[in-house]
C-alpha cells in the first residue's frame, strides 16, 4: 500500500512540473495570441477600410446631365398640343421634371416615407445599413433595410439589384461619393424622377397623370402621400384593389411628415384620403391608337435619318413636332370611317395628303392597325393613274395636249393586242381627252413616240416623286434591271400611295419637288432643340409648262368621275383601277387628284390580294368608292381655305424633230395649242344601274380636233353607279398575259 502510494505521490509530482512547465510556455504565448487578435481585428477593419478608399478613387460618378433617365417621348401634331402617340422606353411611362417644379409636399412626404435624415446622412445609414447586413449574413428578411434615397438612386441607376455582397459594397461607395459630389436637390431630383410609383408610372410627372390625372405642380399634401406611400410596395399597396394597406401606409407618411416639421399636426388631421382614378383607364403604354401608330412609325423613320438615335428618343423625353394637320387628319380618319361603313369586310384603304409648297405630310392613313400593315406605305400597282406620267414625258419633249391619237385597238411587240374598256373609242382624238376617258390604246401609242418609250415614262415618275426602290424591289419601275414593259404606262409595275402623293404635289407645285418630310421640330423636355425642319427651295423637277399643262389636262375628271369638289373648286386628279389577272374581276381602285393647297392619294384594295366589290357585288372602280373618300377629304380639309386656281399654262409648241414609229406617230394639229381656262363642270346626277353612262359634256382640250366617231360609253362595272376608268394595268381588254410576253401579269404578293 505505502509503494503504491509512494508510487501516486511520486507521479503526482512528476506531474506538477509539467504544469508549471505549460503554463509557462502558455504565459510566453500570450502576447503573441493577443497580438494576433488585435492584428486580426485591426485588418478586419483596415482591410475593408482599404478597399473602401481605394474604391472610392477608382469610382467615377457621372454629372447628374450625364445619367440619362429613361422616358417618355411624345409625338404631337403641327398644332403643338394634339398628342399623336407616345414613345414609351420599355422601363415604361415617364416625363421628366425639375427638382424645382416638384411641390414641396411631394418632396417631404416622399422623405417622410423613404428616407427622414436625407439631408443629414453621408449617402447611408449606419444603423440602416449593419442590419441589412446582418440580414444577409443571417438570411432574417425581417433585420429590415437599410438604403437611403441617395442608395435607391445609386442601385437604380449605377449598380443594378444583384443580391450580392459585391454589389452592395459598391452601392455603398457610389452612394457616399455621389453625396460628396452632388447637391441634395440633385440626388432628390433625380430619384424623383426615376422611382417606380406603380401604375406603371416612373417618376413623380408620370405618377402624378396616373393616379390624380393631373400635373405634379397641382398635388396637395394628401395626394403626395399617396404617391409617397406607393413607393415601399406598388403593387400591394394600390389604393383600388388594397385600401386598407393602402391607406394605413397614407397616414404613416402623414405622422411622418409631421414629424419631421414639414406638415402642421392640424392640417394632417383635417385630411382624408383622397380619390384616385381607376386604374383601368391609366393607359401609361398606349403608344399610339390607329392610323396614329403608323404615323409613329414614319416619324421614328425619319428621325433615324437625320441623326436622332433611338437611345436619345428613350432618355431625352423628346417632343417631336410634326407636319400631321388635326384637322387634315380628322377629315381623313372620318372620310374613311364614313365611306367604308357598309363596305365589304375584306376591303382595306389608304390616303395621304401633302401640302405641295413645302412637301409637309398633313394627313396620313395607312390602316386601323396601329401596329399593322401601312397600307399607304406599301408597293401596289397603280394603274391607270400612272399615265399621268407618260403624259408628262410627252409634253417634256414637246408633244402638245392637242395632239391626236388613234384611240383604236393597238398589238405591241409579241402580238399582244391591247384595246379599251368595252372596245370604247374616241376614232382620233387629244391625247387629253384620251386622258379623260382614260384610253389605254392611246397611250400606249404616245409612249412609243417619247424618244425612249417606257424608259422615259419610268424616269419622269421618279423625277416627280416615285421612289426609286421599295423593300423587295431593289430598283423600281424596272423589269429586273432592264427597260420597263410597255404596261409600265398602264400602271403594271409597284408604286406607293405615298409616292403618288409626292408626285401629285411637285406637279401642282409647277414642278418643284420639296422635300416630303413628317417631321417639323425635335426638342428635348429642357427646350433644347435638336433638330428642326429646315424649309428648302426646293429641286425643279420638270418644266412650269409641263405641269401646268399637265394640271389642266387634269381638271376635268374630278367631275366626269363623280368627284367635282364642294363650291366649284378647281383639282387636277386621275382614277385607276387594275385587275386580277386574266378574272375579269378588279384588285386595285384608285384616285389621286390635287388642288394649289392639298394633294391627295386614295387607294382601296385588299390584304390577301382578292377581287374587290362593291357592296351590291359589281366590280369596283376608282371612280367609286376611291373617288368618294377623296373627294370628303378634301372638301372637309379645304372647307374654310380660300379657292385657289392653277397657273393658266403655257402653249406646248408640236415638233421636236421625233421619228415616226411604229406607224403610230402622233397628228399635228392644225393650229398651235393654245388652251382656254376650263370652266368647273357640275357632275351629271348618277345613273342607274341599268343605263349606260355617257361622259360628261366637257370643252374639248384640242382647239380643232380631227372629226371621230363618239366614244363609247363605258361600262358601269356590274352595277358600279358611277362612270368608269380603264382597268388598267397593262390587261384592259381582257388580254391574257403570259410570261415571256410584253407586258407580263405582275402578281402582289399577299400583304401580312
Amino acid at each position: 500500500m505505502a509503494e503504491k502510494n509512494t508510487d501516486a505521490t511520486a507521479g503526482r509530482k512528476t506531474t506538477e512540473p509539467a504544469k508549471r512547465s505549460r503554463a509557462a510556455k502558455k504565459k510566453q504565448r500570450n502576447p503573441w495570441v493577443g497580438r494576433t487578435l488585435i492584428g486580426a481585428v485591426l485588418l478586419a477593419i483596415l482591410l475593408p477600410l482599404g478597399a473602401f478608399l481605394a474604391a472610392y478613387v477608382m469610382v467615377d460618378v457621372p454629372e447628374p446631365e450625364e445619367l440619362p433617365t429613361p422616358q417618355v417621348s411624345q409625338i404631337m401634331a403641327s398644332d403643338s398640343s394634339t398628342e399623336l402617340a407616345r414613345i414609351v422606353p420599355p422601363e415604361g411611362n415617364r416625363r421628366q421634371v425639375s427638382v424645382e417644379e416638384i411641390p414641396d409636399y411631394v418632396k417631404n412626404a416622399v422623405l417622410a416615407a423613404e428616407d427622414r435624415e436625407f439631408y443629414t446622412n453621408p449617402g447611408f445609414s449606419i444603423t440602416g445599413f449593419t442590419r441589412a447586413v446582418i440580414g444577409q449574413i443571417t438570411g432574417d428578411a425581417s433585420a429590415g433595410g437599410g438604403s437611403t434615397i441617395t442608395q435607391q438612386y445609386v442601385k437604380k441607376t449605377l449598380v443594378g439589384d444583384e443580391h450580392s455582397y459585391v454589389r452592395k459594397a459598391r452601392e455603398l461607395v457610389y452612394s457616399v461619393k455621389m453625396t460628396n459630389e452632388w447637391s441634395k436637390d440633385e440626388i432628390l431630383g433625380a430619384y424623383l424622377n426615376t422611382v417606380y410609383f406603380g401604375r406603371n408610372a416612373y417618376g413623380v410627372e408620370a405618377a402624378a397623370q396616373a393616379y390624380f390625372n393631373k400635373p405634379v405642380t397641382e398635388l396637395g399634401p394628401d395626394e403626395a402621400a399617396v404617391l409617397a406611400a406607393s413607393i415601399q410596395l406598388p403593387s400591394q399597396l394600390e389604393p383600388w384593389t388594397n385600401p386598407e394597406a393602402a391607406q394605413a401606409r397614407w397616414s404613416y407618411v402623414l405622422d411622418g411628415m409631421v414629424e419631421i416639421g414639414t406638415l402642421g399636426a392640424e392640417e394632417r388631421a383635417a385630411l382624408d384620403y383622397p380619390e384616385t382614378r381607376d386604374p383601368a383607364t391609366v393607359s401609361a403604354y398606349t403608344e399610339a391608337t390607329g392610323p396614329n401608330g403608323l404615323i409613329k412609325n414614319q416619324v421614328m423613320t425619319e428621325l433615324a435619318s437625320v441623326g436622332i438615335t433611338e437611345d436619345e428618343v428613350n432618355t431625352r423625353g423628346l417632343i417631336v413636332t410634326t407636319t400631321i394637320d388635326p384637322e387634315v387628319q380628322a377629315a381623313t380618319v372620318e372620310a374613311v370611317n364614313a365611306n367604308m361603313e357598309g363596305q365589304n369586310d375584306n376591303l382595306r384603304t389608304a390616303a395621304v395628303s401633302m401640302e405641295p409648297d413645302t412637301g409637309a405630310v398633313r394627313g396620313y392613313y395607312g390602316g386601323e392597325d396601329a401596329t399593322g400593315w401601312d397600307y399607304a406605305n406599301a408597293g401596289l400597282q397603280t394603274g391607270s393613274t400612272f399615265k399621268i406620267f407618260g403624259l408628262a414625258a410627252a409634253l417634256q419633249q414637246g408633244i402638245p395636249l392637242s395632239t391626236l391619237y388613234d384611240s383604236g385597238p393597238v398589238t405591241i411587240p409579241g402580238g399582244i393586242t391591247i384595246s379599251n374598256v368595252g372596245g370604247g373609242s374616241c376614232g382620233y382624238c387629244s391625247i387629253g381627252e384620251a386622258l379623260k376617258f382614260s384610253h389605254n390604246t392611246s397611250f400606249i401609242r404616245l409612249q412609243q413616240d417619247l424618244e425612249n418609250e417606257t424608259q422615259d415614262t419610268a424616269d419622269m415618275a421618279h423625277a416627280l416623286g416615285m421612289a426609286t426602290s421599295l423593300p423587295g424591289i431593289p430598283e423600281t419601275l424596272t423589269e429586273n434591271g432592264d427597260l420597263p414593259y410597255e404596261g409600265i404606262i398602264l400602271g403594271q409595275y409597284q408604286s406607293r400611295p405615298l409616292d403618288m402623293s409626292i408626285a401629285l404635289a411637285t406637279l401642282a407645285n409647277e414642278g418643284v419637288w420639296h422635300q416630303p418630310h413628317f417631321v417639323e421640330r425635335v426638342e428635348t423636355g429642357s427646350g433644347e432643340v435638336l433638330y428642326e425642319f429646315q424649309g428648302q427651295e426646293g429641286e425643279r423637277r420638270v418644266s412650269e409648262a409641263v405641269a401646268n399643262n399637265l394640271m389642266y389636262a387634269m381638271q376635268p375628271i374630278a367631275d366626269y368621275s363623280g368627284g367635282a369638289l364642294d363650291g366649284g373648286r378647281i383639282s387636277a386628279s386621275k382614277t385607276g383601277t387594275t385587275q386580277l389577272g386574266d378574272t375579269g374581276y378588279n384588285r386595285d381602285a384608285w384616285m389621286v387628284g390635287t388642288t394649289p393647297q392639298l394633294a391627295t392619294s386614295v387607294w382601296v384594295g385588299t390584304e390577301d390580294n382578292t377581287p374587290i366589290f362593291t357592296p351590291w357585288g359589281g366590280n369596283m372602280y376608282g371612280a367609286g368608292l376611291p373617288t368618294d373618300i377623296w373627294k370628303d377629304i378634301l372638301d372637309d380639309s379645304l372647307v374654310d381655305e380660300p379657292i385657289e386656281y392653277f397657273p393658266d399654262p403655257e402653249p406646248i409648241n408640236w415638233g421636236n424633230g421625233l421619228s415616226v414609229s411604229n406607224g403610230n406617230a402622233y397628228v399635228p394639229p392644225p393650229v398651235i395649242y393654245n388652251p382656254a381656262p376650263v370652266a368647273p363642270v357640275a357632275p351629271a346626277p348618277a345613273p342607274s344601274e341599268s343605263e349606260e353612262v355617257a361622259p360628261a359634256p366637257e370643252e374639248s382640250l384640242a382647239p380643232a380636233p380631227a372629226p371621230a366617231p363618239a366614244p363609247a360609253p363605258p361600262e358601269t362595272g356590274g352595277g358600279n353607279p358611277a362612270p368608269e376608268d380603264d382597268g388598267g394595268g397593262g390587261d384592259e381588254g381582257g388580254i391574257e398575259i403570259a410570261p415571256g410576253l410584253v407586258i407580263p401579269e405582275i402578281e402582289i404578293p399577299a400583304l401580312p
